[in-house]
């Protein structure tokens, strides 16, 4: 390979790098403004909930369309492009949405919310193939390197937006939001400069219906989905927990939840990105998905908050590689594989992100009903709130735990 040939895959690299840290801003920095934005719009938790709902399923929607058409119309780099620019539009509006709509500041923060999360749905789909199309005999290394600048973007968009609402104040958010626009800017001009590698040619590519005649693929999805769930339900009820069961502060359990887990997670991901190229991928992913389920366990059961609190930092260790290694073998499962694969990864790996929250909120709330009804059956001793997240730790352990049987089985590919 000569050298004009490295600097350009040096270059795509970069740009898709500094993308997934985009993802991460986008998706993290909503939660980030609630209690600004309920102290100037007079918002409900509701409405404020509402907005990552509709974060969520808008990426789905993208995720979905782009599975009928990015293959068939070779739109790869126009929509990269365009993914950084509804990223940075959307943090616009956002940010302006009091001036936009002056009537309905709610509605504005919505319509920015759907441009940036259509944005986000778009890196989710395409960012992974093109790094899988860069030349590399490291190819599974490279991948989960690639998503370990989403809990390094989520640490950085966390630590500076936390400290400039401090140091500014929460009537700042709209600035903050402004300023983090200019980073998809600036990767916008990155990817418009750069040669994208080519990826499998549509007369070459394996169709979605010959790779769901195997079972590789279903167990890649299923795989996915638990990996998705038992990923961000750890991430977001981390924090909530230690509130509740141990009566720590919002402050220590928030460092906890989003600061430890996320940094927990980072090395996890650079460690095997720049190490791991020959480290047997698919056993790393058995290991971590049974540690991860005895971290649910721990923290459902244990009475010692600092045994818990150890297993909720180390759960981001454990569940770092699920997710970029279940792509990673898919990948490498389906090399003629187009756009279509990884866009149907990141639907089911999203329906886990959103199924696996709601779940453990589900069964809090049921078993604390049933508690203060006098129908207790586990953790009787407990008040209703500490009980039923407890309870629905437990609950969310069986997605690690059902994870780890789904990842033996994906040995070889082989026809249904």
């Amino acid at each position: 390979m000569n050298h004009s040939a490295r600097d350009a895959h040096r270059a795509v690299r970069r740009c898709c790098h500094l993308a997934m840290f985009i993802q991460a801003m986008v998706i993290n920095l909503t939660p980030l403004f609630f209690i600004p934005l309920r102290a100037e719009f007079g918002l409900t938790f509701e409405q404020l909930g509402r907005l990552v709902l509709i974060n969520f399923f808008a990426q789905m929607a993208v995720d979905l369309i782009c599975t009928a058409i990015v293959d068939r119309f070779g739109l790869v780099k126009p929509l990269t492009v365009a993914s950084q620019a509804l990223a940075a539009a959307g943090l616009c509006i956002f940010a302006v949405a009091p001036f936009l709509f002056p009537a309905s500041p709610y509605a504005g923060l919505i319509a920015g919310t759907v441009v940036f999360s259509m944005g986000c749905g778009l890196l989710e789909v395409l960012i992974s193939p093109i790094i899988n199309a860069v030349p590399s005999d490291r190819k599974e290394a490279d991948m989960v390197f690639l998503h370990a600048f989403y809990p390094i973007g989520k640490v950085t968009v966390i630590g500076a937006t936390a400290l400039a609402l401090h140091v500014f104040g929460h009537r700042a958010w709209a600035w903050i939001a402004l300023a983090w626009a200019v980073v998809p800017m600036v990767n916008l001009f990155g990817f418009i400069k750069t040669r994208l590698p080519p990826l499998v040619h549509e007369s070459q590519r394996e169709r979605t219906r010959t790779m769901a005649r195997t079972r590789y693929f279903w167990l890649a999805l299923i795989g996915i989905l638990l990996a998705g769930a038992a990923e961000v339900t750890l991430a977001q009820w981390t924090s909530a927990y230690a509130q509740t069961v141990f009566g720590l502060s919002q402050m220590v359990s928030d460092g906890i939840g989003f600061g430890l887990f996320a940094v927990m997670m980072m090395i996890g991901r650079l460690w095997f990105g720049l190490c791991g190229k020959n480290q047997p991928l698919r056993q790393l992913l058995v290991h971590g998905a049974a540690l991860t389920a005895f971290c649910y366990a721990t923290m459902a059961l244990s009475p010692f908050p600092a045994v818990a609190l150890a297993a909720c930092i180390l759960g981001g260790l454990f569940v770092s590689m699920l997710w970029p290694g279940i792509v990673a073998l898919s990948a490498a499962a389906f090399p003629r594989a187009g756009i279509s694969l990884f866009a149907l990864l990141a639907a089911f790996g999203d329906t886990g992100c959103g199924v696996g929250p709601w779940l453990v909120g589900l069964t809090a709330d049921g078993v604390g009903r049933a508690m203060e009804d006098g129908r207790a059956w586990i953790f009787s001793d407990l008040e209703p709130a500490q009980a039923g997240l407890r309870t629905g730790f437990l609950i969310a352990a069986l997605f690690p735990l059902a994870l780890a049987p789904v990842l033996i089985g994906m040995r070889n590919r082989r026809a249904a």
